[in-house]
């Protein structure tokens, strides 16, 4: 069952947030994750708390995780979280 993992995200470093999503799509290659939408929220009830949503489908939940914990991600995390503020979901 397709597993997708929503981020949001609030930018903080715009030339860091660029190296970081480079980087990040190239890990997701060996997982079969793809980006499935990028970009503003438009909140149309309640409050949308960061600016920016993307949504990254996976072939499965495990799929997901291991692509979340795999080195190849976990070595570009002190580059993400110098980029932006965020907020990472796992759903399915």
């Amino acid at each position: 069952m397709t597993a997708y993992i929503v981020v949001d995200l609030t930018p903080t470093d715009t030339e860091k947030l660029q190296a970081y999503s480079t980087k990040a799509a190239e890990t997701l290659v060996e997982f079969g994750g793809e980006f499935i939408a990028k970009g503003p929220v438009t909140a149309l009830n309640g409050n949308a708390p960061h600016p920016t949503k993307v949504i990254i489908a996976f072939p499965s939940k495990d799929k997901a995780q291991n692509w979340y914990q795999s080195d190849a991600y976990q070595d570009i995390v002190p580059l993400r979280d110098a980029g932006m503020n965020s907020q990472f979901h796992l759903i399915g």
